[in-house]
């Protein structure tokens, strides 16, 4: 493929495609500081006076909670903005409890765990939320020749600022003084409110320049119809649409198991790597490294996907994930925590940002709410599976170290269901789906 300039072959040339983008910027923020650091601040501080594999059990289950409830939500919501044609009008509602509910963190102090697991699930109800409403605004704005680059460089972006934001909330958290805070636990909850403000401030160019799609309406549905039961109807017809869209519907399946590993691994590094004994210095230092270096493999794998195919580029990042569940169950040192903080992030970003993208071209643009509502169904359930998991394992065993091995397996299977994607066909069968509702608007 020819591209005209460096943008061009980044994926960030036209204004709506870098201010899409800058979402991702905005909410890594919350992936970064809040997930990263957040977990072990909340065992050493807010649950002070609890068994340490207690307060990890308790904050394993409050993101299962936080996922469930967005799986649940999603799809209907998808529905009434695709109805509505408020897609940025959900995503602007959600993006402001998930900042309220984030800069609330701040206030989670000594002593105060449900409160501080309390703000934490809403953030994280508001901040998944977006995601779907962000995500369905992909295909309205990027071809399929463009889909895989703007998508990645999404991810990209995302690792850049999530990472920036992050290394001062290190060197605020490490040196507190120089901030004229009283100690890093002040530090840290101010940092905690940073990360309010910056997902607020990058995701206004989202609202400025990207389009909101227009309302639709399908046959037989009426102008001021009730909105509540127009989704409703449509969520039933978007199932049993899926039986058409197979191709989509296979994906859906083989994302949900190998995301979850995928997921687990983001949502559950800290923990496991304060379990194993990683001084937290050390560890925050090997997740900013995962931030940095996911940057150029971000951009690279959306080039990849150009030449190779996505569907092929998913298959390596599953490879490499395969290994990297078995390399951290051996683990037992710092210099091997980092290796694994390397490794992740050749292909973290690839396996999520080329999902999303091969699912885009997979549906018709007109049901993107809905089917992304879908999509965020099985992104979110499967972050539940894996956190569930990890909350079982400690509470039985009191070591997580099983349930890491155990993540190969979920690779594997979905690997051999995404194998079953036929991305030819189904990508027809959606450009035939978008056709014939152009055709019954006209009419």
């Amino acid at each position: 493929m020819a591209y005209t300039s460096l943008l061009d072959r980044l994926g960030l040339h036209r204004r709506e495609l870098r201010a899409w983008a800058l979402y991702d910027v905005a909410n890594s923020a919350f992936m970064t500081t809040i997930l990263m650091i957040f977990p072990v601040y909340f065992v050493r501080v807010p649950a002070e006076g609890l068994a340490a594999e207690v307060a990890r059990s308790r904050f394993a289950f409050a993101t299962s909670i936080a996922v469930v409830i967005v799986g649940l939500l999603g799809p209907f919501l998808g529905a009434v903005a695709d109805y509505r044609g408020s897609k940025k009008a959900f995503l602007g509602a959600f993006l402001a409890l998930g900042a309220a509910a984030t800069a609330a963190l701040s206030l989670a102090s000594q002593g105060r765990w449900a409160f501080a697991l309390a703000a934490f699930v809403v953030a994280n109800v508001g901040v998944t939320s977006t995601l779907a409403f962000y995500n369905a605004l992909l295909p309205g704005i990027a071809s399929q020749s463009e889909v895989d680059r703007v998508s990645t460089a999404g991810f990209a972006m995302g690792y850049l600022g999530g990472g920036i934001l992050f290394a001062f909330n290190l060197w605020m958290i490490s040196s507190p003084a120089t901030f004229g805070l009283a100690d890093g636990a002040a530090a840290t909850r101010l940092s905690f409110a940073t990360v309010a403000v910056w997902w607020v401030l990058f995701a206004i160019p989202l609202f400025r320049h990207v389009p909101e799609s227009a309302a639709r309406t399908d046959v037989g549905e009426r102008a001021g119809e009730s909105a509540l039961g127009v989704a409703l109807r449509r969520l039933g017809g978007s199932l049993r649409e899926l039986r058409h869209h197979r191709d989509a519907g296979l994906l859906l399946l083989a994302f949900l198991i190998y995301n979850d590993a995928v997921n687990t691994i983001i949502r559950m590094a800290t923990t496991y790597g304060d379990e194993i004994g990683i001084p937290p210095t050390q560890m925050m230092l090997a997740l900013l490294m995962v931030q940095l270096v996911g940057v150029p493999f971000a951009f690279a794998f959306g080039l990849l996907a150009d030449r190779v195919g996505t569907k092929r580029a998913i298959f390596l990042t599953l490879a490499v994930y395969a290994g990297i569940s078995v390399y951290g169950f051996l683990l037992r040192t710092t210099a091997q925590f980092f290796v694994l903080g390397f490794l992740v992030a050749t292909v973290q970003g690839g396996a999520q940002a080329l999902s999303r993208s091969l699912f885009a071209t997979l549906i018709p643009k007109h049901k993107a709410g809905e089917m992304f509502g879908f999509f965020g169904v099985f992104d979110r359930f499967g972050g539940a599976i894996g956190s569930f998991v990890f909350g079982v394992m400690l509470a039985a065993t009191g070591s997580s170290r099983p349930a890491i091995l155990t993540l190969i397996v979920f690779f594997a299977v979905g690997a051999l269901l995404l194998s079953r994607v036929d991305v030819e066909r189904g990508r027809r069968l959606a450009r035939e789906a978008e056709g014939a509702a152009h055709d019954t608007a006209v009419l």
